[in-house]
């Protein structure tokens, strides 16, 4: 955990810092359903699975958001951006050969 930490804080990239955060979550995750397992509570293992849901969503929202700049980007600007790479959804569909 301490690495994960020293990551957090230190990581050269913000996609190291974000995958810091969800190593550390997910570990979380696990020490909760163990802990739940060793003092037989049911319950505790339903909060994990929240936790580590929330902990999923969380990470492609600041993925997202830091390659967007917005957590809301419309579908016209992605289709621009492929028009302008020369990427069309046409080109990638194959035309069958010539045969019986």
């Amino acid at each position: 955990m301490a690495i994960m930490l020293a990551r957090l804080f230190l990581g050269p990239t913000l996609y190291d810092r974000v995958l810091a955060v969800n190593s550390f979550g997910t570990k979380t995750v696990l020490f909760l359903v163990v802990f739940a397992v060793m003092v037989n509570r049911g319950d505790a293992i339903d909060i994990a699975l929240l936790y580590a849901l929330l902990n999923f969503i969380a990470t492609i929202a600041i993925l997202k958001f830091f390659r967007y700049r917005s957590l809301e980007v419309a579908l016209s600007e992605i289709a621009i951006r492929r028009r302008d790479t020369g990427d069309d959804a046409q080109s990638d569909r194959s035309e069958p050969t010539g045969g019986a």
